[in-house]
């Protein structure tokens, strides 16, 4: 799908959003849920002096967190795609602890890593990962042996396995298994940022859920969903860039 029609389906499904969202305003007509118009209006408002500093926060997280699950996830995958020795030992692992839901690891990781911001990047990179290593090893293997052979034949070494073959062809699966798991690692940073924090969109609302502010926990709401839309699109970008070969 090209760009255009990425930030074309972005317009009408959000356009869509609005217009049911005020529809169900008008019919409700109830604090709980305020016009589109009020909340938008409420957020240009507030946004520099109370919210932008919850963003930065939320947003150096998830950044932080994929970024970790890519420089470890990325080259275990790969090693266990291209090493069948390598493969057998660390892949029951994974396979053991993949169906585990992250969430109820948080306890846990809590327990060992406090409340503060190690738990949280933590728990993204937990989520994260196991896609991330899966996704590597198998698009290794479905590297056709033949390619291998051929620059086998020219006389190239392990390493250059590596760099002109395995990551060229395992990089637009890595990302794309790395999008599909940021809608859930967006929704598990939310949660862990209730606790312990100070900062954070997750905690600007629920703070402004208990103080019964509708208009501000909406706006964050919005900003929350917006942000997961850009890293969405510039993880869709870094996709069409790094694989425009095929």
């Amino acid at each position: 799908m090209s760009a255009n029609n990425t930030w074309r389906g972005a317009t009408y499904g959000l356009l869509l959003v609005i217009i049911l969202w005020q529809l169900l305003a008008w019919l409700l007509r109830i604090p709980i849920i305020p016009p589109p118009l009020a909340v938008f209006t409420n957020l240009i408002g507030i946004f520099a002096a109370k919210m932008s500093i919850h963003l930065i926060y939320s947003l150096g997280r998830i950044v932080a967190g994929i970024s970790i699950a890519i420089l470890l996830g990325v080259p275990l995958g790969l090693l266990m795609g291209y090493f069948v020795r390598v493969d057998k030992i660390l892949s029951p692992l994974v396979y053991f602890t993949y169906p585990i839901p992250k969430i109820a690891l948080l306890p846990i990781v809590m327990l060992l890593f406090g409340l503060g911001e190690a738990s949280k990047l933590i728990m993204i990179v937990l989520i994260v990962i196991f896609q991330i290593i899966i996704t590597s090893r198998d698009a290794v293997k479905a590297i056709p042996h033949e390619i291998f052979r051929s620059l086998q034949s020219l006389g190239a070494h392990k390493r250059q396995m590596f760099t002109e073959i395995i990551i060229p062809a395992s990089l637009s699966d890595v990302l794309t298994a790395t999008r599909l798991a940021l809608g859930t690692a967006v929704s598990i940073l939310f949660f862990t940022e209730t606790f312990g924090t100070e900062f954070g969109m997750g905690y600007f609302i629920m703070d402004a859920w208990m103080r019964v502010n509708y208009l501000d926990m909406y706006g964050g709401i919005v900003v929350l969903s917006l942000m997961g839309f850009v890293l969405f699109s510039v993880i869709d970008i870094a996709e069409r860039k790094v694989s425009s070969w095929r």
